[in-house]
């Protein structure tokens, strides 16, 4: 997997200081997207131990809420099996961290996921401007939906995430 950045002390993705892994590769193409940069899957640097450690440091600050993946699109195919292992090892190492992602499939796209398992909240839908509002909370257009993963799961339906 390639990523982009890691941003330490982040307020707008997700609730609380979070650490933010901005992974590289999406196929959404949304107009107006914020960082179209992430798009091309061989962009960026590599994912390596390194990277991981930096992820890992920032999670043991007792300051810090938990991590949000972002990009790109975390379960563009190619992320799908290290984002899964990460989310994984991350929720092992530290329970009490939450963790965020950000995506432009659909729920009944991903619901059946692996990766779902270890998540706490997914932003899902592709950013469209035409329903822009940046009044809305944890979301960039009107489509989007934030979600409760886990209750979700539990009740085999979409529940939001309370704001």
């Amino acid at each position: 997997m390639q990523y982009h950045n890691i941003t330490k002390d982040d307020m707008l993705n997700g609730d609380g200081l979070r650490v933010v892994l901005w992974v590289a590769g999406c196929s959404h193409g949304c107009r107006e997207c914020h960082n179209p940069v992430t798009w091309d899957p061989d962009g960026g640097l590599l994912f390596e131990e390194e990277a991981k450690q930096e992820l890992f440091e920032q999670l043991e600050k007792d300051y810090t809420s938990g991590i949000t993946y972002s990009g790109g699109d975390p379960l563009f195919i190619s992320n799908r099996e290290c984002i899964t292992a990460l989310a994984e090892e991350i929720r092992k190492r530290f329970p009490d961290k939450t963790q965020w992602m950000y995506t432009g499939y659909e729920w009944e796209e991903i619901k059946d996921l692996p990766v779902l398992k270890y998540l706490d909240v997914i932003v899902d839908g592709r950013f469209d401007i035409d329903q822009k509002d940046t009044q809305l909370h944890w979301k960039g257009s009107a489509n989007q939906k934030v979600i409760d993963v886990q209750e979700s799961l539990k009740k085999q339906q979409i529940v939001l995430h309370d704001s």
